[in-house]
């Protein structure tokens, strides 16, 4: 399998650092959103990586599905900072906290096809 560790570890970044920020009810600022967007094009390398692969599709579906779930946790703050999020999601934040630990696990596992 390709290299992904670098996608991994700042997916694993992104992922805690901004359920953590919204947790937390901090406003919203630019670079999550930046952050945001280039987490999607590492979620894609992951997604490709696992296709050329071709030995894992299984675990290619668990990661895909489970990053829809945080992206639509985190497309709800990026369109609409905190009070959009709060609007749609302020009480599912339980939900959210799974979504997250999910995708993280779903991380761990990919990351230990790559042997690391």
């Amino acid at each position: 399998m390709l290299d992904v560790i670098k996608s991994l570890d700042r997916l694993t970044w992104n992922t805690q650092h901004h359920f953590a920020h919204i947790e937390a009810q901090h406003d919203f600022i630019r670079a999550w959103a930046i952050q945001f967007e280039l987490g999607y094009t590492d979620v894609r390398v992951v997604q490709m990586a696992l296709q050329l692969d071709g030995k894992h599709h299984d675990l290619l579906t668990k990661f895909t599905a489970a990053y829809d779930k945080v992206y639509d946790y985190e497309y709800a703050f990026v369109a609409g900072g905190l009070e959009g999020f709060n609007e749609k999601y302020g009480d599912k934040i339980e939900d959210y906290r799974q979504a997250a630990n999910e995708f993280l696990g779903l991380i761990d596992q990919v990351r230990e096809l790559n042997g690391k």
